[in-house]
């Protein structure tokens, strides 16, 4: 029988070998072959659809282990990103324009994905310009783990006043009379901040829909095929699934999700693995959905959040206690885990309570692994490994490299995480982003600082011998973040039998200067050998976009990760049509790392 799919004509990376093919096969959602044009172009037929790739890099389609995106879906069309948007004027432009169209009772709220040593001015908001931007609708902008500004419409809406009380490891702060200026702290914990966060509207029921396809949508255009959601604060397993469930249903998932359950409730945390271990289990569903495991919180005794603006945490000494029982209830159950942990501190306890319960109960081949680990020692390492367990990193550091270097140190900052030797000792080690509510979700910048070193603002963190090669950050995207699913063999190579999950690269990420990779995107993302989103040449062969609601969805102006959200919304609102030889809207790269736009018909 001919193949469904062949592209040919192109640089295809298959993370396997050979190493680069010229064309592959796709047959009932998987490889069917892959080598010369010659070779594969036989294998097709009068109703196999035929890919030219014109010369481009294909890369298996990228596989984040540790993201929210059950929860980023939900709320996607909410928010306006200032991912990438490259000075704060820009950012406080847009969050005018947004306020502007919001209709009360709604609020504009800024979710993550952003620093502000991406911006020109190299500062943070002040409370003065979010309340000049938006003087009536409720504004709440968050900044990593660390602190969130409410402008004075918001503060009215959630009910903080001069009376409010501070809440349990947070700060209310206020001015010279008592009452709060705007700014929440986050001391030592963020719960003071999506607890703030979670007062807001929500979207109905049929915009969450649109708001996670949208948000798949906007996974597929940066060559994302799968995720492996971890969880996150206020995400209620089962009540918060119904949307995706619901897709899942419909077959309208376009990125395949692995999920981890997250408890919600301090003390009560082995009474929801209890309930949950009665309800499911560990790799029930499907390759397009399908349970995955516990975490990342296990027990909030054991939560250590990495804000570096403030000192480390030291963890509760009941935190040894709770978390075993957890442990050894997972154990029994053969349920895979994962853990949520910054400091070496707080992983050499975690370990010591995982080395008592195998003791009783061997792991024997669980997969396990923890999360985050910017600042692990060689010794646990080695812990990790003979337990084994894994480790999956983030690109948390290159949003917050530049605190981490004022409170600890140049030198301390060589290793966070070091990655390089999480390799050497052979430790499974998968990469992703954390996005959305800390780092962005465009894997392009984390790989970005796997193969650089460097944060998002061009502080160089890591010496060479920390840092990767392209083709090896690229394996942690794909082949080694399947080990953290389970999945090993079925995802993350281009070879014949696995799943037909594939991007095709705006630039060739093999040889373009390394500034250049955080501008990355996929101009054809195939999930399952289906066309999920195409653009530029390939627009044609993939599904249309979908109509956006709300109607005043910052989403529907913006778009997402900018500069492609600013772009649009520039061309909208100067509706310039550029003569021929005149500047059109493009964007400009600085020796610096930082972008500006460039056009005839608009100043910047």
């Amino acid at each position: 029988m001919p193949a469904d799919i062949i592209l040919h004509n192109a640089k295809i990376a298959t993370i396997s070998l050979p190493s680069f093919v010229e064309a592959i096969a796709i047959k009932g959602g998987k490889i069917e072959a892959a080598g010369t044009n010659d070779e594969i172009l036989r294998l097709g037929g009068p109703t196999t659809k035929v890919i030219d790739g014109k010369g481009r890099t294909v890369i298996p389609g990228l596989n984040d282990s540790h993201l929210h995106p059950i929860r980023g879906g939900l709320n996607y069309n909410l928010e306006l990103r200032w991912d990438g948007v490259p000075s704060l004027a820009e950012a406080l432009r847009l969050l005018k324009e947004q306020a502007a169209r919001t209709p009360p009772p709604q609020w504009v709220r800024v979710i993550g994905g952003w620093t502000e040593f991406q911006f020109a001015e190299r500062r943070m908001p002040t409370l003065e310009e979010i309340n000049a931007a938006a003087p009536e609708t409720p504004v709440f902008v968050l900044h990593l783990y660390d602190r969130a500004w409410l402008n004075g419409a918001a503060l009215r809406a959630v009910g903080y006043a001069k009376d409010t009380p501070d809440p349990p490891g947070g700060e209310i702060q206020r001015d010279k009379q008592g009452n709060p200026t705007g700014l929440l702290i986050a001391r030592p914990n963020a719960m003071i901040l999506y607890s703030t966060l979670a007062k807001g509207p929500k979207l109905s029921y049929e915009d969450q829909m649109n708001s996670t396809r949208q948000f798949m949508r906007e996974l597929n255009r940066f060559g994302i095929t799968s995720v492996i959601d971890a969880g996150g604060g206020f995400q209620n397993y089962p009540d918060d699934y119904g949307v995706i469930n619901e897709l899942h249903r419909r077959g309208e998932l376009t990125v395949r999700f692995a999920y981890n359950l997250f408890t919600q409730k301090p003390k009560q945390e082995l009474a929801d693995f209890q309930r949950w271990t009665g309800m499911t289990k560990p790799g029930e569903g499907d390759d397009f959905y399908r349970v995955n495991g516990a975490g990342e919180m296990l027990v909030f005794s054991a939560a250590d959040f990495e804000d570096f603006l403030e000192p480390r945490p030291e963890m509760a000494p009941v935190m040894e206690d709770e978390l075993k029982a957890v442990i050894r209830h997972l154990v029994e159950n053969r349920w895979p885990f994962r853990l949520h942990a910054t400091y070496d501190e707080t992983i050499s306890r975690a370990l010591k309570v995982y080395e008592e319960v195998n003791r009783e109960i061997p792991f024997d081949g669980l997969h396990w692994f923890f999360d985050h680990c910017e600042t692990i020692s060689d010794r646990n390492i080695e812990r990790i490994k003979a337990l084994g367990g894994g480790i999956a990193v983030q690109d948390r550091m290159a949003f917050q490299g530049e605190y981490f270097v004022d409170r600890y140190g140049a030198k301390q900052a060589q290793r966070t995480p070091p990655i390089r030797r999480m390799l050497e000792l052979g430790v499974p080690v998968g990469a992703g982003t954390d996005a959305t509510r800390v780092s962005s979700y465009n894997p392009f910048v984390a790989l970005y600082w796997l193969i650089t070193g460097k944060t998002v603002g061009g502080t160089a963190l890591y010496p060479e011998g920390n840092r990767l090669d392209r083709l090896e950050a690229l394996r942690l995207y794909t082949v080694g973040s399947s080990w953290f699913s389970s999945e090993e063999g079925k995802k993350g190579s281009l070879v014949p039998g696995q799943l037909a999950d594939l991007s095709v690269l705006s630039a060739d990420y093999f040889s373009i200067p390394a500034e250049q990779i955080k501008q990355l995107e996929s101009v054809l993302t195939v999930v399952g050998g289906r066309i999920v989103f195409g653009a530029g040449e390939f627009e044609s062969l993939g599904p249309p976009p979908l109509p956006v609601s709300p109607d005043w969805s910052p989403v529907k102006t913006h778009g997402g990760y900018a500069p492609q959200g600013v772009m649009q919304m520039r061309r909208q609102q100067c509706g310039h049509v550029h003569a021929p030889g005149a500047k059109a809207h493009r964007w400009v790269l600085s020796e610096s790392g930082l972008w500006s736009l460039d056009c005839d018909c608009f100043a910047f």
